[in-house]
């Protein structure tokens, strides 16, 4: 009897993942189809040459060409969907969507998040400069351990080439590209949306929980935040938001637990989903998913430093 009941457990969750991933899936092409095209069309014309005149100084900070710009103001604003479209489109080198997705990783979404952040301890406009700020320093660093000054000259042959070549062939260019894209990203959104509606089903998401509690010492973080920490991790803002804000609301946190917290999960969350979606892009696992564990451990310890240091010597 109990092994029916967990039989249809888990074929009822096996379902809704499908559903969910399938619904993702449908949500992400909305985003996907639309914005590649629109970047594919820009950097086909010329108006992509106005893109250097006024971001190439702020990407040199980067060490990216001008036409990065382009993925990470619409990651900024939309999510990781939109900047992976851009991405996949232009003619940049691995080296520099490495770049790129490190960036996204922290700060993407900027908007959405930034209100769910708000409305659970922290200010909005202090949350999204903390990951604007932490996202621009992970990257300077980052950039010293690649090869970008080779892929530079690729990329400007790159565009060139792009720039120069017939309208029909840069659609069918950006077809072939976009439907390969979707293919694999299609395959880790369901399996992924699939796993976590079983391991919710299998009631495993409790015991993941406990088990990743340990880490939190490790991140400088207060075990009170466990639950709020783990949520953001596995699920992200936007989809832990309701949890993150319902739990925030009870008042069993301080100010400064919080403030902590946010700065940690602004750094590291959707540790699972938003990574594995870069993967199709040729980009080391190691970029996608240990600066931002260093970076968080280093900031939230950085955060306490000055909280205590406050405290003892300013009024």
């Amino acid at each position: 009897m109990k092994n029916t009941v967990k039989s249809n457990q888990l074929k009822t969750a096996v379902t809704s993942g499908l559903n969910k991933g399938w619904s993702g899936f449908i949500w992400m092409l909305k985003i996907i189809i639309p914005v590649s095209f629109l970047t594919a069309l820009l950097a086909w014309s010329s108006w992509i040459e106005l893109l250097e005149l006024i971001f190439q100084p702020i990407m040199n900070f980067f060490s990216l060409p001008a036409i990065a710009a382009l993925p990470l103001i619409i990651g900024m604003l939309t999510g990781i969907y939109g900047g992976i479209a851009s991405m996949a489109v232009l003619p940049l080198t691995v080296e520099q969507m490495t770049l790129i997705a490190i960036f996204l990783l922290i700060a993407h979404n900027l908007i959405q998040e930034g209100i769910i952040q708000g409305k659970s301890g922290i200010n909005f406009l202090k949350a999204t400069l903390f990951r604007l700020v932490i996202a621009a320093v992970t990257v300077f660093i980052a950039a010293q351990f690649l090869d970008i000054t080779s892929a530079s000259q690729m990329t400007v042959d790159g565009l060139q080439s792009h720039v120069s070549q017939p309208f029909l062939k840069m659609l069918q260019d950006w077809g072939i590209i976009t439907v390969h894209l979707i293919i694999r990203i299609f395959f880790i959104i369901m399996f992924i949306l699939t796993l976590l509606e079983v391991l919710k089903s299998l009631g495993w998401i409790t015991h993941i929980v406990r088990f990743l509690f340990p880490l939190l010492k490790i991140m400088g973080l207060n075990q009170r935040v466990g639950v709020l920490w783990v949520t953001a991790v596995i699920f992200g803002l936007a989809y832990g938001g309701a949890v993150i804000v319902e739990e925030a609301k009870n008042g069993q946190l301080s100010r400064e637990d919080l403030e902590e917290l946010h700065l940690s999960i602004g750094i590291n969350h959707s540790m699972i989903e938003d990574p594995c979606l870069f993967l199709p892009l040729g980009i080391s696992a190691f970029w996608l998913w240990i600066p931002r564990l260093i970076v968080a451990i280093i900031a939230v310890r950085l955060l306490v430093f000055w909280q205590i240091f406050r405290e003892k010597h300013l009024p």
